[in-house]
């Protein structure tokens, strides 16, 4: 197959005749040529495909309780939004998830994706209910802009949940997930 869509004696093709002694010389020049804009088609076709098949993966299945999408997210109060989506906090010793001990899940208010399991909640007395440990890839932590702090988010959303501190000593993993108690729903165990 000839890739240069040329013939051997095109004015451009002749060019090569001035590094080659002879027209064998300048045909071999041009046969290897071709063999290496060949081979280089090829490679990039492979890498082409390889790449889409990547791309065609199937994804893990969500949770079925979980809205992946905005249009399927549930409505918010002017006062959820004002935390959720403008991430504001809510006033400390107010949230009604604040005293909860019963066993069950803490969701996400927004898309109802399962952010915290009753296990890993602990009073801190800090005013807003607090976990020392998350659902596996449930939630993102994201640095503030001023550096000071750690934002915490929904993984599925990124509704605003609350902040993340470290080091305090509270319990043994010493990390406090201070969350909006309007940001989330309680889920009771059955």
């Amino acid at each position: 197959m000839n890739l240069f869509f040329l013939p051997i004696d095109h004015p451009l093709v002749n060019l090569n005749y001035s590094y080659a002694k002879n027209r064998d010389t300048a045909l071999s020049v041009y046969k290897s040529m071709e063999k290496m804009i060949n081979k280089s088609i090829i490679l990039m076709g492979l890498v082409l495909m390889t790449s889409l098949m990547a791309c065609a993966q199937k994804q893990d299945k969500e949770v079925a309780n979980k809205t992946t999408s905005k249009m399927g997210w549930n409505k918010l109060t002017k006062e959820e939004e004002d935390v959720i989506v403008r991430k504001g906090t809510e006033y400390p010793g107010t949230g009604k998830l604040l005293n909860n001990t019963a066993k069950g899940t803490y969701t996400c208010k927004r898309c109802n994706a399962s952010l915290y399991r009753s296990e890993s909640k602990f009073e801190s007395e800090c005013g807003w209910p607090s976990f020392d440990d998350e659902i596996k890839g449930a939630v993102l932590r994201i640095p503030d802009a001023d550096g000071s702090r750690t934002e915490i988010v929904c993984a599925n959303c990124k509704a605003h949940l609350g902040h993340v501190f470290f080091g305090e000593g509270f319990t043994a993993k010493s990390t406090r997930n201070c969350v909006n108690s309007i940001s989330m729903n309680f889920v009771p165990d059955k």
